[in-house]
């Protein structure tokens, strides 16, 4: 049960609000739409869910450190599933885009600030995953983040760079034994500030991607400097802004050389915005979950307020958008999924930037929903949609950023309307 300062709802209906209650809602709407396979996994996330709350008293009170809680997630394989690791011994039977679509569905609802937490790690895991080549340091990284050891982070962003991905001011020297000192700033990283791994992106030439490295950085190296972004609408999410200070990164370390780090960015584009969709889908099937129920248990003039047109016809139509968004985005994934496994992990090209537009597509309209869906269900609660009463708050906060984060609208926008003027190139003889 949340914790929370005065309690402005009734008993009767913060009962009804449990977490148990609010995964049937979710559960009855999806079990038409999931395969079996995907269904039995998403139940299963939801008890250990369910246990781990009730076992440890959580409350989701401001008081408590969501980032206590990875290495229990991780220790049962619930900080991603999106790959099967057995590189490091770690054999997931069930694994993949939709694996993970599931695991964040039950997670974002248990606590989205530690959904979106989790899910910043997945992203640091992912171009490990990819390029970890064998070489021990790099498997043990991997492991430690897969297992929640330690939390992870991802740095693109620059504080004068913004969503301009490619026109990076960090620099990194190559040195004579392979090694690379890197100094320059990065910002908004999720995570920063609590994690031992990241991966770091920077350029050898100012501006210039073509230049670009990435790397792999324990972050108690000499050269990290790292202090925390308050960002108030996600107050337990801890972002960072970096600044590396001739911080020397052993050869083993680089993920990707100069000129391989644009390419290995690029890549994970997929990947990370579909990340991101799924996140901003899981928040409106949360917030849904708590306006449908709020609304069929609280009365105003002697009526339950489903019945007025303006909330009953306001919450269909929300659902409605939400379920739709919901099959797309699934069939998005089971798609990402065949041809990884068809093409051994490795899509070809035309595919792939085929891939990357839609991936651009579903971060903007699901996150674009979410705003809408968590705005207008917590404005149906009224005074107990904005408390500490409930999540909702949560999500009508988080569902404030999805937008900015892995990149902008307007940086999205951009994207596909260069797949349109490629698309056109393609269509028109």
């Amino acid at each position: 049960m949340t914790k929370f300062k005065t309690q402005a709802i009734s008993d009767e209906i913060l009962e009804k609000l449990s977490l148990k209650n609010r995964y049937s809602f979710v559960n009855n709407n999806l079990m038409s739409i999931l395969s079996p396979k995907q269904f039995n996994f998403l139940k299963t996330v939801q008890r250990f869910c369910l246990r781990f709350e009730k076992k440890n008293d959580i409350t989701h009170g401001p008081e408590e450190d969501n980032y206590e809680w990875i290495p229990a997630f991780g220790k049962e394989g619930y900080i991603t599933r999106s790959h099967n690791f057995n590189m490091i011994d770690i054999n997931y039977d069930y694994h993949g885009a939709c694996a993970d679509f599931m695991r964040y569905l039950a997670v974002d609802s248990f606590d989205p600030q530690f959904g979106m937490a989790s899910g910043a790690t997945v992203h640091a895991i992912n171009p490990i995953y990819e390029h970890h080549e064998n070489i021990p340091v790099r498997l043990e990284a991997l492991k430690e983040l897969v297992t929640g050891k330690s939390p992870g982070c991802i740095m693109i962003t620059e504080p004068e760079r913004g969503s301009d991905a490619v026109h990076m001011l960090t620099i990194c020297d190559e040195q004579e034994d392979g090694s690379f000192l890197l100094n320059g700033e990065k910002i908004f990283s999720t995570n920063a500030p609590k994690s031992k791994w990241a991966v770091c992106y920077a350029t050898a030439e100012k501006n210039n991607g073509n230049t670009m490295a990435q790397f792999l950085i324990d972050t108690t190296w000499d050269g990290w400097n790292c202090e925390r972004v308050m960002i108030p609408w996600v107050p337990q999410v801890f972002l960072g802004k970096e600044k590396l200070v001739n911080l020397q990164v052993p050869k083993e370390y680089v993920l990707g050389g100069i000129g391989k780090g644009r390419e290995h960015l690029f890549e994970g584009l997929i990947p990370e915005r579909i990340g991101i969709a799924i996140g901003a889908i899981a928040q409106c099937w949360g917030a849904l979950a708590h306006a449908v129920i709020y609304a069929n248990m609280r009365k105003q003039f002697d009526k339950m307020i489903l019945l007025f047109q303006g909330v009953g016809f306001l919450l269909t139509d929300l659902w409605a958008r939400t379920t739709n968004i919901t099959l797309g985005l699934l069939k998005f994934a089971e798609s990402y999924d065949e041809k990884m496994e068809k093409f051994g992990g490795d899509i070809p090209r035309n595919i792939n930037q085929a891939m990357v537009a839609s991936a651009s597509q579903f971060k903007y309209h699901c996150t674009s929903l979410a705003k809408d869906v968590c705005y207008e269900c917590a404005n149906v609660m009224g005074g107990a949609g904005l408390c500490d009463n409930t999540l909702m708050h949560d999500y009508l906060n988080m569902s404030r950023i999805q937008e900015i984060v892995g990149g902008s609208r307007q940086i999205q926008s951009y994207i596909m309307s260069m797949a349109l003027r490629q698309i056109y190139k393609m269509s028109v003889m």
